[in-house]
């Protein structure tokens, strides 16, 4: 009989273990961060969602998700870009809804037609593909990019909805996309592991009749390891109604979102990586 208790129990901590939706990234996913140290407090919103985000039974990156204005706060990976296609296929997270459902990310037909789950229940907790349709002057801007990922399921499972905002199409595709595609390879070259956070900060406006929140700025930190001594860190921030990236330092970033917000003194990285 204690036998029997103790393989269920043992049964039960695996099934915590392979949970997205967790309590917290330093139990969890901690290996997007460097040195296992997730931004601090001052961003997180009053209704939070810790998710390490699985794609075919494994960690890709971490999100933090604001069930609230369905939109993430911020993205956590590690910078590993490769040659291949841009994913098509869009999904959505089902553990959002409980954690009865699946853990691993699904698309909306998928869930509709195999696990009976309207369509009304999933767009309570978190935003689906109709909330993203009929934009005018905007897209799904990813907060972790595709192109950051060296093989198809890592990028694959950046097309999540929760890794998405609503972002200006103009930016999105030109001073944004510049700094994803070419400042990020002029920046890290010499870096042998660099981590990255990417987030958004909440706006005033809503899209899909007051679903999900516009963001007012976009921004993006990284902190690379050169080697076992030496680190560098840049980052960017942009209003996300203009065609313009402003690069700044970690520490001016942290200044500047520390402002955004108007909480406590926001800290996207372990101290170690240089502020100045």
């Amino acid at each position: 009989m204690l036998l029997l208790l103790l393989l269920q129990v043992s049964a039960s901590c695996l099934w915590l273990g392979r949970s997205e939706v967790v309590t917290s990234f330093e139990s969890s996913c901690p290996q997007f961060f460097f040195r296992e140290t997730p931004p601090n407090e001052a961003l997180e919103p009053e209704s939070p969602a810790w998710i390490c985000q699985r794609y075919k039974n494994q960690y890709y990156f971490a999100t933090l998700y604001d069930r609230t204005r369905r939109i993430p706060v911020y993205s956590a990976y590690l910078y590993q870009p490769g040659p291949g296609k841009r994913p098509k296929t869009w999904l959505v997270e089902p553990q959002l809804m409980g954690s009865i459902y699946p853990k691993t990310m699904e698309r909306e037909w998928t869930l509709l037609n195999h696990f009976s789950v309207s369509l009304e229940q999933l767009s309570k907790s978190q935003a689906i593909l109709q909330d993203y349709k009929n934009l005018t002057g905007l897209n799904r801007g990813h907060l972790n990019p595709s192109s950051h990922h060296s093989d198809s399921d890592s990028r694959t499972a950046t097309f999540t909805l929760t890794n998405i905002v609503p972002q200006d199409e103009k930016l999105n595709g030109g001073a944004w996309n510049n700094y994803e595609q070419q400042t990020m390879i002029r920046s890290t070259k010499g870096c042998n592991a660099t981590y990255v956070i990417v987030g958004a900060v909440p706006g005033n406006n809503y899209i899909a009749k007051g679903r999900v929140n516009k963001p007012s700025h976009i921004w993006s930190s990284a902190c690379c390891e050169v080697d076992t001594n030496h680190r560098k860190a840049w980052a960017v921030i942009a209003e996300n109604d203009k065609n313009k990236v402003q690069l700044l330092t970690l520490g001016e970033l942290e200044d500047v979102l520390t402002h955004l917000y108007g909480r406590d003194q926001v800290s996207l990285f372990d101290s170690s990586c240089p502020r100045e």
